[in-house]
């Protein structure tokens, strides 16, 4: 019966892309799916160097030269979170994705980004997959506003397609915050501290745990450190980002 399934699922996909043919949602061109071949090979290459742990570009290694395990940045001030897992540069013209998903309502997305997350995480070598994911959560206004949190849609399809556990509220924003762009280093800090809650039904069982956060985009980090900084206060022994997109962001 799965099988059959299967097969009636995949027949019915060839029949829809045959009649309702879609086009690309980078290049506009037909597509089979939301993203064309040519695009995905482009836009998405495996391998590129990145620091393990922010995920910003490091130099890239000659054959035979142990490879850099951390960036400089994260040698001199490390981050709270172990691991930064990013499918690729908040750049033109993958950001339009992002742009899309997030103000233009294109919620078919989510699953793309989700799928893309996917094989960047398997592709890492040695990679022990976390024990929960959490979604970084929306202020009340802006999620009234918006209608909806891109970083739990993502983490919904993605939790899904990993077979680990989600806890769509696990993660809460207890007050508003400013875009970290427009703030400086130290304003970053204040705008950040403090912001999140955990829900007490899973701050008994975070110690020893590999927690995942996910998001759609990392910018200075600085999100991002202060939930690992709470997580690893309730005994999280590692905390890694799984993001759709990073800004090559250096802070000063």
């Amino acid at each position: 019966m799965p099988a059959f399934r299967s097969l009636a699922e995949k027949s019915l996909q060839r029949l829809l892309t045959h009649w309702l043919p879609c086009t690309c949602a980078l290049c506009r061109q037909e597509s089979a799916g939301i993203l064309c071949d040519a695009c995905r090979h482009t836009y998405f290459p495996p391998g590129l160097s990145h620091c393990p742990q922010c995920g910003l570009h490091v130099t890239e290694q000659e054959p035979g030269q142990t490879p850099v395990q951390r960036c400089g940045d994260c040698l001199r001030n490390p981050p709270a979170f172990d691991r930064t897992i990013a499918v690729c540069d908040y750049a033109p013209p993958q950001d339009q994705l992002v742009l899309s998903l997030k103000f233009a309502h294109q919620l078919a997305l989510a699953p793309l980004f989700a799928g893309l997350l996917r094989d960047a995480i398997l592709r890492q070598a040695e990679q022990h997959l976390p024990d929960m994911l959490l979604a970084v959560p929306l202020g009340r206004q802006r999620l009234q506003d918006r209608g909806f949190n891109q970083a739990l849609e993502i983490a919904r399809p993605l939790a899904h397609q990993l077979g680990i556990a989600l806890y769509p509220r696990g993660l809460q924003r207890i007050r508003e915050t400013l875009p970290q762009t427009s703030l400086t280093p130290d304003a970053r800090i204040r705008n950040m501290r403090n912001a999140f809650m955990l829900d007490e039904r899973i701050t008994g069982s975070l110690r020893g745990k590999h927690v995942g956060i996910v998001d759609d985009v990392i910018t200075t980090g600085m999100t991002l450190h202060e939930i690992a900084t709470m997580l690893k206060r309730f005994g999280a022994a590692t905390v890694s980002n799984y993001v759709f997109a990073r800004t090559q962001y250096h802070s000063s």
